[in-house]
């Protein structure tokens, strides 16, 4: 059975999908992943775009909001902001947390190209956090 890896953030709309799309494509079998928000604010098309440029369709994935049968699912929940890990539900005993401070990129201003460049760093950092949650959990680690 694989590990259920829930990602969870204010809205569910970036660093939760681009974690979720990451945990797709890094994590095989093993791992199974879902996002959800404190709120649902819809898909980022610029998170959708930096991840295909990673060969990764996250298009598909739906923004929404955090239930109690995704906690139940749940071996392990990611908050990936700080204002998902401090409005997390309580979590059934069986869950796990981890927080994750990531930066938000959909806060970049000024002109596109910095804040595509903001968006690929986010991009890149999920992509590494995410890769080393799963090799912790894949060598039966404990988060």
């Amino acid at each position: 059975m694989p590990t259920r890896i829930l990602y969870l953030c204010t809205g569910n709309s970036c660093r939760s999908q681009m974690a979720e799309g990451w945990t797709g494509q890094l994590g095989g079998e093993l791992f199974e992943a879902r996002s959800a928000g404190i709120e649902a604010h819809g898909k980022n098309p610029r998170a959708i775009e930096v991840m295909a440029e990673k060969g990764i369709d996250i298009s598909g994935q739906e923004s929404t909001v955090v239930t109690d049968a995704m906690l139940q699912w749940a071996d392990v929940v990611v908050t990936v902001c700080g204002h998902a890990d401090e409005q997390c539900p309580v979590l059934p005993e069986h869950v796990s947390k981890v927080h994750w401070p990531l930066t938000d990129p959909a806060k970049a201003t000024g002109p596109e190209e910095e804040i595509m460049a903001a968006f690929r760093a986010t991009c890149t950092e999920v992509e590494r956090r995410v890769g080393s949650l799963l090799t912790l959990l894949a060598e039966g680690g404990e988060v």
